[in-house]
């Protein structure tokens, strides 16, 4: 019997592990939140997680294609540049 490792193969190749994006959270924990570090270090990612949520709002999905045709139909953009 082989020992088990957190080293195993990814079960999902075609989904790649994106880092997490800490540059993003910091600047928003302490630049809008406003936060002293001590308090951002001590949250959890889920509290900073709804704090983010409570100050962007809800967010809705991105336009699918159809969508994007119809607005581009009904606002074509001007042929005069301005």
């Amino acid at each position: 019997m082989t020992p088990l490792s957190c080293q195993q193969a990814n079960p999902f190749p075609w989904q790649e592990a994106k880092p997490f994006p800490w540059n993003e959270a910091i600047g928003f924990g302490l630049g809008v939140l406003r936060l002293p570090p001590e308090q951002f270090w001590r949250m959890t990612p889920r509290e900073l997680a709804c704090a983010i949520a409570a100050v962007r709002g809800p967010q809705s999905a991105p336009l699918d294609r159809a969508a994007l045709d119809t607005l581009m139909r009904r606002f074509p953009d001007n042929s005069h540049g301005g």
